[in-house]
């Protein structure tokens, strides 16, 4: 089977979203360039390891690159709903950061994740060049997007279900 490699440069839009309630949610990765809408399947603790990664990258393109206009998270949550149909194209396993400075242009390359039934088999990859607001909009939305989910126990900090949840430091007894 061919290798899946698509590169939207540059896209329109990019995004993550989930759908779902609470402790259900499914949280996927989202972009658009002209020519087509690709959305990938992420994991919550993935787009908040990615926030964290994008501000440290910004950080070191400001003090790499001088003159660099600052990037600005500032987001519409109405534009950063995804599209539909959603029909991820894989699962997102490895996830990196590049930068093209003749561009201007940041680059986020989401690499499949594989079964080890696979193999020595590639994994797809897409990369999604963005500039560098497009990126921080996209992670600042993404940490308060996966702050809404359920609210976290007091006593664990353990997410709970709106019934409640068994709690470790309660000796298992519901909480």
């Amino acid at each position: 089977m061919a290798r899946t490699e698509i590169d939207l440069d540059p896209v329109s839009k990019l995004t993550t979203d989930a759908i779902g309630q609470p402790g259900q949610r499914v949280f996927y990765l989202q972009g658009r360039d002209d020519n087509q809408l690709i959305t990938l399947l992420i994991e919550k603790v993935q787009v908040q390891s990615l926030s964290i990664g994008v501000e440290q990258f910004l950080k070191e393109l400001d003090e790499r690159f001088t003159g660099l206009e600052p990037a600005s998270g500032a987001y519409l949550e109405a534009d950063m709903h995804i599209e539909t149909p959603v029909d991820p194209l894989f699962r997102i396993g490895e996830i990196g950061l590049a930068y093209d400075s003749d561009r201007d242009l940041a680059c986020l390359i989401a690499n499949e994740i594989l079964s080890e039934e696979v193999g020595d088999e590639e994994g797809g990859v897409v990369r999604f060049w963005c500039t560098r607001s497009q990126l921080l909009a996209m992670c600042t939305w993404g940490m308060d997007l996966s702050s809404r989910g359920r609210p976290l126990c007091p006593q664990c900090g353990e997410p709970m279900d709106p019934a409640g949840h068994f709690c470790p430091k309660k000796n298992g007894h519901k909480h």
